[in-house]
């Protein structure tokens, strides 16, 4: 299967970062679309926006990305998502997520069954799931994709208090890969109900076994990341780079990696060619880089 043929549906939040020194298109999945989107795969993004000028902003990156918008949604009367974002000397964030966003209202539509019938790979969060109705719309399509034995990748996303243990647990049920951070692992592995004192190595293969995943790759900042496999473990050192922020580092270490796992190339290469991907990602401000043309997308 070559990248330029695989087909992606990525769910959940599209919002704008407001940095303190000015605003950046955001949010995990929309960042992951578009990484996707890069490195040639054929991309939809589901989510919503407000009718505002964020989202026909928006919009607009997505398509520069050549990202399908078809299933994007527009809601009336809820603003675009934003989050306010301060960093630290390391460049690494925090964030304020403000609520009542329009991402938090997207609904189902039978086009959204068909197009998830169609596609090699779904991606989903854990943030996007935090009210009532997107959490139903992002599980029905996930569930439709289980049904139609087409992967579904979850990327644990955890932002206090849009969480909880149960959220946790749910999100990994339906994921047959499971993509989270090393700062994220305490949380994961308690709501799991994995022995917490053993090796990181061991609490990766037991919630690999007991959660029945095909997967789990498990970022761990300028260390590196780790695979944990039926097979065993694979390891990566960091990639050295330049720091300027590291916002979006792990969506365009998910989209790189989830793409070369789809092509069926071997892990270590996978692995290391995520890690490159994401260190490139820390090189620039905002989580994707300026717009390209649509030709540049297949290089």
């Amino acid at each position: 299967m070559s990248v330029e043929s695989l087909k992606i549906v990525s769910f959940g939040e599209v919002l704008w970062d407001l940095f303190p020194d000015g605003e950046q298109f955001g949010g995990a999945p929309a960042n992951f679309a578009c990484h996707a989107a890069i490195h040639g795969a054929d991309v939809a993004m589901l989510s919503a926006v407000g009718n505002d000028r964020h989202g026909r902003d928006a919009c607009g990156i997505l398509q520069g990305f050549a990202i399908d918008i078809s299933l994007m949604q527009t809601v009336p009367d809820a603003p675009t998502g934003t989050v306010g974002v301060t960093l630290d000397a390391a460049g690494k964030p925090t964030f304020t997520i403000h609520e009542n966003s329009a991402w938090d209202r997207i609904t189902w539509t039978d086009e959204i069954g068909s197009r998830v019938n169609e596609t090699d790979a779904v991606y989903f969060g854990s943030l996007g799931q935090r009210s009532s109705e997107s959490r139903r719309t992002i599980r029905r399509g996930i569930q439709t994709a289980r049904e139609a034995a087409v992967p579904s990748i979850v990327d644990i996303n955890l932002r206090s208090p849009f969480f909880d243990d149960k959220l946790i647990r749910e999100s990994i049920e339906l994921a047959s890969i499971l993509k989270l951070s090393d700062d994220e692992l305490p949380e994961v592995i308690s709501a799991c109900g994995i022995e917490s004192g053993a090796p990181v190595e061991t609490q990766l293969r037991s919630l690999l076994e007991s959660s029945n995943l095909d997967l789990i790759v498990m970022t761990c900042g300028a260390q590196g990341a780790v695979l944990a496999t039926a097979n065993g473990i694979v390891k990566q050192q960091g990639i050295q780079t330049n720091v300027k922020d590291t916002v979006g580092a792990g969506d365009s270490f998910a989209a790189a990696f989830i793409l070369g796992t789809l092509r069926g190339e071997p892990h270590v290469e996978v692995l290391h060619k995520a890690c490159q991907v994401a260190a490139a990602a820390c090189s620039h401000a905002g989580a994707v880089p300026e717009t390209i043309s649509t030709d540049q997308h297949a290089e």
